[in-house]
């Protein structure tokens, strides 16, 4: 009868536990320094193309060894206990981190929380927004550093040619002296800025 200890053993080193202790994110592999019971070690993570994510110390993760070889481990999954978020539906997506911002898809629409913090858009050529109804921007105050033109499928107009036109055109007085002859006013008192 063949011996399968050995082959049993190496299956049961090939998978391990652990807890997040550290973390360089400067090579081109993450490392992360995990602890479990038995070892403190350093280890590459694979995560998938386009995901990227710095987890906390404290964090679970799950070690691969290939053949049984603890000498070369790779974290294959990591997970926050503290932070993950919770509650959602079969199909939502989620992405998070632990200061409590999210963007959620989910079936009725997108949620962008930021918590309180900025949100950036940058070095975009174009940034088009289509709502089929409206665009709402419920804000006290809404800045523009540069032209604004509505209805701009047929209009070239800006927003500060129309004020600038505003305030330089003067009222004509008709009528006056002598019932045929037009004085000009003075311009309007108060300007549109």
């Amino acid at each position: 009868m063949p011996d399968f200890s050995g082959l049993y053993r190496q299956i049961k080193m090939m998978l391990g536990i652990g807890k997040v202790t550290g973390m360089n994110d400067a090579g081109p592999a993450q490392t992360l320094q995990y602890r479990n019971a038995i070892e403190v070690m350093t280890a590459g993570r694979l995560a998938e193309f386009g995901f990227s994510s710095g987890p906390p110390v404290g964090s679970d993760v799950v070690v691969a060894f290939l053949g049984g070889d603890r000498s070369n481990p790779v974290i294959i999954a990591t997970n926050s206990k503290a932070y993950r978020h919770t509650g959602l539906k079969g199909g939502e997506t989620v992405i998070y981190d632990q200061w409590g911002q999210f963007i959620k898809l989910t079936e009725k629409g997108i949620t962008v929380e930021a918590n309180g913090q900025p949100v950036t858009v940058s070095r975009a050529t174009v940034v088009t927004i289509t709502g089929t109804e409206e665009v709402i921007a419920d804000t006290p105050v809404f800045k523009c550093t540069g032209d604004i033109i509505d209805n701009s499928g047929t209009n070239n107009t800006t927003m500060k040619q129309l004020r600038d036109t505003f305030n330089g055109h003067d009222h004509f007085v008709e009528g006056v002296q002598g019932g045929s002859t037009t004085i000009q006013s003075d311009p309007p008192g108060e300007l549109v800025k």
